[in-house]
């Protein structure tokens, strides 16, 4: 949880965190809000232009805009080159992270293997395994449990109901949600006979620095080699990474993709909602893929990359579908009718 502590004038925020203000550098904020629904001690931002118009409705007591935008209002403003940017900043210091108990819950299970930093929370219900080594400032919330021989870097959070299974190593100042799964079983199983043999996945899961994990998103350990997620990659919920991927720095992905084992994604990448990619491939630097794509084929080169089928009236998405079932003959026709027509024009010449 957050709560608000803090109030901040607009030349205090500029002296902070950069940026000009326009207007009455002494108005107060002590809260962010949208443009529809802010108050007079909100401040709120502007990315683009189609937001403009909202300025004249809204009771926002600053906003944050981008240099183009300076002149269009009279509200006192910050101006500044990402305004996305500067609120993000700019709400994290009106909503400081919510103080935590420190010290170990009576109900946790802390052997005296552990070695525990300074500063450390352990919540309500906490397993911590064999040689856990928990750095300075973690936080660890009610009812997760560390397995044996696990590292948690400095100042990284991880909230209740997380589990992290033996060997892993996680970053400093990370972030783990809710219901988070790190280092199970990769789905390594082979065929023989009719039956399936389970494939032991000995490998582990390495996470960076800065890492932020979303709620339910599942991290399995590696085959042989190791799961790794470099610095400052951003994960959302419902995500699932399967053994041996290799995400690079500073890559973000939504909600509900799923990425099948072995695949390497190159640094900085954008990856939307929903996508699956195959196993075994690999990602260059600064791709983005659009929502719900399918990648089958390995990206060489940065750009943006979409896929799927717009939807439409269900009458017609029926009679394209019953098209398309027919496109491998059509296009087998057309291959005919280019040939039977060059050679009408050869004849012809």
């Amino acid at each position: 949880m957050t709560s608000r502590l803090r109030e901040f004038s607009l030349g205090q925020l500029v002296q902070t965190l950069g940026g000009e203000v326009a207007g009455d550098p002494s108005v107060t904020v002590t809260r962010v809000g949208t443009l529809e629904n802010a108050a007079v001690d909100s401040i709120s931002f502007v990315t683009s232009e189609r937001f403009l118009h909202q300025l004249l409705r809204t009771h926002a007591g600053a906003v944050i805009l981008a240099p183009a935008h300076k002149d269009v209002t009279a509200i006192p403003r910050i101006v500044c080159s990402n305004p996305y940017a500067y609120f993000a900043r700019v709400s994290a210091l009106l909503n400081p992270v919510a103080a935590v108990a420190i010290g170990v819950h009576p109900s946790a299970t802390v052997p005296a293997s552990a070695t525990l930093g300074a500063e450390v929370s352990v919540g309500p219900n906490v397993v911590l395994g064999e040689n856990v080594c928990l750095g300075d400032g973690v936080i660890v919330g009610a009812n997760s449990c560390i397995g044996n021989d696990v590292t948690v870097g400095s100042g990284t959070r991880i909230f209740p109901n997380v589990t992290i299974y033996h060997d892993c190593r996680i970053g400093r100042r990370g972030i783990v949600h809710a219901g988070v799964v790190i280092g199970a079983d990769g789905f390594g199983i082979a065929h023989d006979e009719g039956v399936w043999v389970k494939v032991p996945q000995v490998g582990r899961v390495f996470i960076g620095d800065d890492v932020e994990i979303g709620a339910n998103t599942a991290i399995d350990r590696g085959a042989i080699d190791d799961t790794i997620i470099d610095d400052g990659v951003k994960l959302d919920n419902l995500i699932q990474i399967a053994h041996n991927v290799h995400i690079g720095a500073h890559t973000a992905i939504a909600a509900c993709t799923g990425i099948a084992g072995s695949v390497r994604i190159g640094r900085r990448c954008q990856i939307a909602g929903a996508v699956g990619i195959a196993g075994h491939l690999s990602i260059a630097d600064d791709v983005h893929i659009s929502a719900k794509t399918l990648i089958t084929k390995s990206i060489t080169e940065a750009g943006v990359y979409s896929g799927g089928y717009p939807f439409e009236l269900n009458h017609t998405w029926r009679r394209n579908a019953v098209q398309i079932r027919h496109l491998d003959t059509l296009a087998k026709t057309v291959k005919q009718l280019e040939k039977r027509l060059a050679e009408i024009e050869r004849k012809s010449s």
